[in-house]
């Protein structure tokens, strides 16, 4: 609030949200595979996973926007290496780019198997979220100001990566996707 005269009423005033780091939003999570997250094959099931992945990225969602979020998409989820029971996942989410209302969140799975002492990068996925105002609508969440040359490179194609949902869910022509144009080298 901004206090403009002698009788000291706040009058409201939207402030430009500011500019966030990519590292403002990391979370770690670390969950150990038990019997009950087991299929048939004693492997961590692919839903329980995907589960877990949508917590983190949920969490890094919160902590860059400062709201409640919603899961809009999931990009697609490739199941590299099988997650062993017993062994110890970190799941990594961190927002890479913001777009107005929405943010990009990349999450990185890794498997451990501790007492052999052996890691395996098993996962990794990019999932969309909204984030929400008090009465449930779309929001406007603060950009994202990447500072690594990864974090660069996330950022960067997280605007193609978008362009492709939305052709997907028929919410974009793709005459207009010209980040996408770009890598094929498409004149319009």
């Amino acid at each position: 609030m901004i206090f403009t005269n002698l009788f000291l009423k706040p009058i409201p005033i939207k402030m430009a949200q500011k500019k966030k780091y990519p590292r403002e939003s990391l979370v770690s999570m670390t969950e150990l595979v038990l019997p009950n997250d087991t299929n048939t094959l004693s492997n961590l099931m692919g839903g329980r996973l995907m589960h877990w992945m949508d917590i983190v990225s949920a969490i890094a969602a919160q902590k860059h926007s400062n709201r409640v979020v919603v899961t809009a998409s999931v990009d697609n989820i490739s199941f590299r290496s099988p997650i062993q029971l017993g062994n110890v996942v970190t799941l990594k989410a961190k927002v890479t780019r913001a777009f107005n209302t929405s943010m990009e969140v990349k999450i990185d799975v890794e498997a451990q198997d501790i007492p052999s002492n052996k890691k395996i990068d098993s996962n990794m996925a990019y999932f969309t979220f909204v984030a929400l105002d008090k009465d449930g609508r779309p929001t406007q969440v603060p950009e994202v100001e990447p500072e690594t040359e990864d974090e660069k490179i996330q950022f960067d194609g997280a605007l193609r990566r978008r362009q492709l949902r939305l052709i997907l869910a028929q919410r974009m022509n793709p005459k207009d996707a010209n980040e996408l144009k770009s890598i094929f080298d498409i004149q319009s």
